[in-house]
């Protein structure tokens, strides 16, 4: 499957339509709004002014559109959802360009605006809607006939798993599942020799993350005994964080409780544990907020980062910057940017967290830490996606090896952008030890399972307030 194929499609269908629908708009204004209005025949001439328009509204629909995710899972499109947010978004697109562009039309009477919104609405909603019903049509029948799928491994190898791989082979309409293969959990429980006969068996659970990578996995099956549960947390520890479909096939407790919703009426039961952390629209705009903040403090505090750099580089020897490596988003390395706040060598021994009279940080340093100016060079982290301005603080994969034997779960992590500052960072500061790491961690997980914008904004007033008052640490 070719993703990016697919949205160029819905991309060059909504270009159409929005075009098409303001151009039968617009013709429509000419011919019964405006000889109201002159009490003559308007002709329908293409000027200027419209051909403006129809180069501006499409590009305005199409940043809706992005900001609101519609081009996420491209493939995995409940035609019956799309209808309705095709229609809750061109009711909030013609009431934007109503107010923005129509509202200041001279008419005869207020009837003919009421007239203007609907017939927009009219015409945007239905070639949009039909135009992308088309296209999920399409895309659904390829799947339910297994022309395209996505790339599934199975987790499990007893009779659960059997049982759920034949019962999804066995579907009258293909759910997309294209199993490359399976995993078991431990060498106690083995493999089934009867799976073995119609899917290849990859490894154990060890191999789950080479395995996603290699396969190019996109959706996991967890189909494991009631004796093997205790291993789910380190299943979804392996997966979350990566971007995958996670589901699991439901006991009793699970169906009674209301954990098991349907998403295909041809399907299997199963449980989706991956979901979104936040809306679509809220992680567009958590983005277009970072990258408007870092703006402004590069621009309008470009002076005092000459005045920091003058002041590392005078008060003691060395780089201005110091950059090392993170792991951040998905588990990504990147290099995070900081000014220098220990002498050069502090870590000729092997990495080493800081204390809170750590003699391998210098005077200035001292106060950097204190007043959090050590970490403005990571707005530039910011702007080019590495970071964003609140969110778990990214730590060294050195460190990060001894959290996960005691705190398997610090994985979660990596489900968002690292911060500048985060939740743990204001109310624990920073750590001395691995064990102060997981305390902090704690905090981090909470903010994750709440973030939203709101949450960002509180925790961005209090480190402003820490800062303001020198009280970090």
């Amino acid at each position: 499957m070719n993703k990016r194929i697919q949205v160029l499609k819905y991309v060059l269908a909504d270009l159409f339509s929005a075009a098409t629908a303001w151009t039968l708009f617009y013709i429509y204004r000419k011919i019964y709004i405006e000889p109201e209005k002159f009490h003559k025949v308007v002709p329908v001439v293409f000027d200027k002014k419209f051909f403006l328009a129809l180069l501006i509204i499409p590009a305005i629909w199409l940043l809706i559109y992005y900001l609101t995710g519609v081009y996420k899972n491209i493939y995995r499109k409940s035609r019956l959802k799309e209808v309705g947010q095709t229609l809750l978004l061109s009711i909030i697109g013609v009431l934007v360009i109503f107010f923005t562009l129509l509202l200041d039309d001279e008419v005869v009477s207020y009837k003919n605006y009421y007239q203007s919104v609907l017939v927009l609405l009219g015409l945007h909603f239905g070639l949009t809607a039909t135009l992308r019903f088309i296209l999920s049509s399409i895309t659904n029948y390829r799947i339910h006939n297994k022309i395209i799928g996505f790339n599934t491994l199975l987790v499990g190898s007893n009779e659960n798993a059997l049982k759920l791989f034949n019962e999804i082979e066995a579907q009258e309409k293909s759910s997309g599942n294209k199993f490359v293969g399976f995993v078991h959990i431990d060498n106690k429980n083995g493999f089934s020799s009867e799976l073995t006969k119609s899917i290849p068996h990859l490894g154990e659970l060890a191999d789950l993350k080479r395995l996603i990578k290699e396969k190019e996995i996109e959706e996991v099956i967890i189909a494991i005994e009631s004796s093997e549960h205790e291993n789910i947390g380190k299943i979804v520890n392996e997966v979350d964080y990566q971007g995958i479909l996670i589901k699991v096939i439901p006991d009793m407790y699970d169906i009674l409780s209301g954990s098991v919703k349907m998403t295909s009426i041809f399907g299997a039961p199963l449980i989706v544990i991956s979901r979104e952390i936040m809306p679509t629209w809220e992680q567009s705009l958590k983005r277009i907020f970072d990258v408007t903040i870092s703006l402004f403090v590069l621009i309008v505090f470009s002076w005092l980062y000459i005045i920091l750099a003058l002041a590392v580089k005078l008060t003691s020897k060395g780089s201005v910057f110091y950059s090392h490596e993170r792991i951040g988003w998905h588990g990504k390395p990147f290099y995070i940017h900081k000014f220098r706040s220990m002498y050069i060598d502090a870590e000729k021994s092997g990495p080493a967290l800081s204390s809170k009279h750590d003699p391998r940080i210098t005077p200035l340093g001292m106060f950097l830490r204190k007043v959090r100016l050590d970490e403005f060079p990571q707005f530039y982290n910011v702007l080019i996606g590495d970071m964003s301005v609140v969110g778990p603080r990214p730590e060294r994969q050195f460190f990060i090896d001894q959290i996960v034997v005691k705190a398997p779960h610090y994985k979660h992590l990596h489900k968002v952008r690292p911060g500048i500052t985060s939740w743990g960072q204001v109310k624990y500061g920073y750590a001395e030890n691995v064990d102060q790491m997981i305390e902090r961690l704690k905090y981090d997980i909470i903010y994750i399972e709440n973030m939203s914008i709101s949450v960002d904004l509180k925790i961005l007033i209090y480190t402003i307030l820490i800062v303001m008052q020198g009280r970090g640490k």
